[in-house]
């Protein structure tokens, strides 16, 4: 095969230019020890590089959670510490107010302490952080998670949600706290209550507290199932209990009835999960003690639900919900929502109900029309003043008694050392029953909180144990990206020798071939 001189030359040119290529592309990975610097360079390597770039920037975005979580938690632990210390400083003084030589002056000072306490409580459970948001409003966090009513009690705006933030490839974790479950979750002791059947009116002889529950599982196995009970007083030491089937239970309460009448402060009777302060008053001129006590008779059982509604921001109407009533037990126990609901208006007259949270496939779980300012529906009868319009919306809320908020622990409490009682027994007597309520319910609060720190430092023990992990990880890598990605010196410095020594040779053939032709044969 011939080959003219242009394309000898043209070849020539372009291998050197090849190899020289070669050798600049080797001296810059000598200078920089990089190996891939491009995809064409390693398509495997390339490709698994680039996974590992993604998990560095994850790892980092872990750390940078992490951190964030960290001050979150920081600043909640500072802060339950405080609210744990206001309940303790609370029920300090609920212990010494029931000292029996205090005055209503001194109690009233203790009063002014609590309303203080009050305040500094409300504030620390509205706390925010370095950014402004709340740190106990669940994931509202532009949102303050407490806020009192016009009746002095207080209400959580927040949800029962967290905001997450992901700090491992398989665990993520909450950044903030739900005030739901924090203060709203308290066991309530104070569900049970008492109602005088007979006499018709109060004479005062005998004063039975509505009571603590004391044993919870008693109490919803037990006193749920028979209530509610007929206490009945048989003479002035014995009284009888039976249950809503008319069932003789009092072999389930103290001494099975038995008690003494002359018991300072009272006598303690614990009854299926339930403690309860009775009293006897005798009047003067009752010469006959168990004449004028028998007969005497209460009905116990747990506190009934309590409803409220309040209308939205937005409704087009002013109309307010004045009050509610259930009004068909039975069905508001088969059909209304657990968690709250949604009263909505279809027009002027109609309305549905909805449970807690409205959303698109949301169905009614109840429908009706509007009978003069009363809407009936799922066993609850709503009273209205003013005029609902098409398109209003109320939020109703349950109230069960199981739990209470921290809030109102301390307002009842204030309110019960603000009321007069020197000179009237009755009125001690319903203070004795009052502490006992706060002292049970701040207890329980407390524990709560103590829950909540808890949580709080486990929280931030696995965060300790996952920055280690993503540390490693990091690390191993940094490492493995090494291993595809930077060069092996040796192996470059040979492989630039070889190159700069095959260039050379290129240049030195080129020169004697070129110099040869069909003369020099001749």
């Amino acid at each position: 095969m011939r080959i003219s001189t242009s394309q000898f030359y043209e070849s020539s040119a372009a291998n050197y230019q090849r190899n020289y290529a070669k050798l600049i592309k080797t001296n810059d990975e000598a200078s920089s020890q990089v190996r891939i610097n491009t995809a064409a360079d390693d398509p495997v390597g390339a490709a698994r590089l680039l996974q590992l770039d993604r998990q560095s920037s994850m790892l980092k975005q872990y750390d940078t959670n992490i951190t964030s979580i960290r001050n979150s938690l920081g600043q909640s632990e500072s802060v339950l510490n405080s609210i744990n210390n206001v309940l303790q400083r609370a029920n300090e003084l609920a212990l010494g107010a029931g000292n029996a030589g205090y005055t209503d002056d001194e109690r009233k000072a203790n009063a002014t302490e609590l309303g203080k306490l009050e305040e500094q409580l409300y504030s620390l459970m509205n706390s925010r952080d370095e950014n402004g948001q709340y740190l106990f409003a669940g994931s509202r966090t532009d949102t303050a998670p407490f806020v009192r009513n016009a009746d002095g009690s207080y209400s959580y705006q927040g949800d029962q949600s967290t905001l997450d933030l992901q700090v491992g490839d398989m665990m993520s974790m909450a950044s903030s706290e739900s005030g739901w479950s924090v203060f709203e979750q308290a066991l309530n002791t104070s569900r049970s209550q008492t109602t005088l059947t007979a006499p018709a009116v109060d004479d005062g002889r005998v004063a039975l507290s509505n009571g603590q529950v004391s044993g919870s599982v008693s109490y919803n196995d037990r006193f749920r199932s028979g209530e509610p009970y007929t206490v009945t007083f048989l003479s002035s030491t014995q009284f009888k209990i039976t249950d809503a089937a008319n069932n003789d239970v009092t072999a389930d309460a103290t001494n099975a009835g038995t008690f003494d009448p002359a018991n300072v402060g009272g006598s303690m009777v614990s009854f299926r999960g339930v403690d309860l302060r009775l009293n006897i008053n005798l009047q003067p001129g009752d010469t006959n003690p168990d004449a004028v006590i028998a007969g005497h008779s209460f009905q116990l059982s747990a506190k009934a639900d309590t409803i409220s509604g309040t209308r939205s921001p937005g409704n087009p109407s002013t109309a307010q919900i004045s009050g509610t009533s259930i009004g068909n037990q039975a069905q508001y126990n088969s059909t209304f929502p657990n968690g709250g609901a949604i009263l909505k208006f279809t027009s002027a007259t109609n309305y549905e109900l909805y449970a807690q949270p409205l959303t698109a496939d949301s169905k009614p779980v109840g429908t009706g029309t509007l009978a003069g300012s009363t809407a009936s529906v799922a066993g609850v009868d709503f009273n209205f003043t003013g005029a609902p319009a098409n398109g209003d919306q109320y939020v109703v809320k349950v109230n069960t008694h199981q739990t209470q908020n921290i809030l109102d622990t301390v307002s009842q409490l204030r309110k019960a050392l603000e009321a007069p009682v020197d000179g009237s027994e009755a009125a001690s007597q319903q203070l004795r029953a009052n502490l006992d309520s706060a002292i049970a319910n701040l207890g329980s609060g407390m524990n709560q909180v103590s829950t909540s720190i808890t949580s709080v430092g486990a929280r931030g023990k696995t965060l300790d144990i996952q920055a280690e992990t993503n540390e490693s990880l990091s690390i191993a890598n940094t490492t493995t990206q090494s291993s595809i990605r930077d060069s092996d010196p040796a192996e470059v410095l040979i492989r630039l020798n070889l190159q700069t020594t095959m260039l050379q040779a290129a240049q030195l053939a080129f020169s004697k071939i070129s110099q040869l032709n069909l003369f020099n044969r001749l």
